[in-house]
């Protein structure tokens, strides 16, 4: 963790006033002042404010329901912010674990600990996203197996990792995927002539949206670790 971010995350500073006590000469790790605050600072190390030793508030792990119409950002812009449904303090110290377009509703899962959402977004640990899409035109059977071997995505030189595609009827499947390009599952479709006209993520990992749109959650400590297994 950034030393900036950690001295934030101890006391009701604000960025830029962690950064003006650090340039100060306020801030000590183990011992050291230490004026350079994108300075890496782990468990084991022990960080002052002048006399006080600082101790982080705890990670937290928040569950929502997203609504169409809102972005995944901490501030409103042209849409709405989802933080405008969640009531907690210091959320400019949150961000979003894979974020979803304005229009794309569904499970939308919020931390302020890097290192967890990071097993959640890197590819290579292969966690599942399962989205409900609504299509424009009749899919056939046959396409299960172009996903499962990989798609073609306009301006990249890769293919995207195997996906898993449960037809539930003509016009709507269920689309799994295990990572999360730009626009990747409106893209995907695109690649094969068809087009998405709605999308809903349902399930990340073990996790499945069991609250109401609009609404959030704390996750579980069991929900919490199954990302670290």
């Amino acid at each position: 963790m950034r030393l900036d971010k950690f001295v934030c995350k101890s006391t009701e500073f604000t960025k830029v006033e962690a950064i003006q006590s650090i340039h100060a000469g306020n801030v000590s790790v183990n011992g050291q002042i230490c004026y350079d605050e994108a300075h890496q600072v782990h468990e084991n190390n022990t960080v002052s404010l002048e006399d006080r030793i600082l101790t982080p508030r705890a990670f937290r792990y928040i569950l929502l329901h997203k609504p169409a119409g809102t972005i995944c950002s901490n501030i409103d812009e042209h849409y709405p912010s989802v933080f405008n449904y969640v009531d907690v303090e210091n959320t400019s110290e949150l961000h979003i674990v894979g974020r979803l377009d304005a229009d794309t509703t569904g499970l939308v899962l919020i931390t302020d600990d890097g290192r967890w959402s990071f097993n959640i977004t890197v590819p290579t640990k292969q966690c599942n996203k399962v989205y409900r899409v609504g299509l424009s035109r009749p899919i056939a059977e046959e396409m299960t197996e172009q996903f499962k071997h990989g798609l073609q995505l306009q301006g990249e030189s890769q293919l995207t990792r195997p996906a898993t595609l449960d037809i539930v009827t003509p016009k709507e499947v269920l689309l799994t995927i295990t990572e999360g390009k730009f626009h990747q599952v409106k893209r995907m479709f695109s690649a094969v002539g068809n087009r998405v006209v709605s999308l809903h993520r349902e399930k990340i990992g073990q996790i499945e949206l069991d609250i109401a749109v609009g609404q959030w959650r704390y996750l579980t400590s069991d929900e919490v670790e199954s990302f670290n297994r």
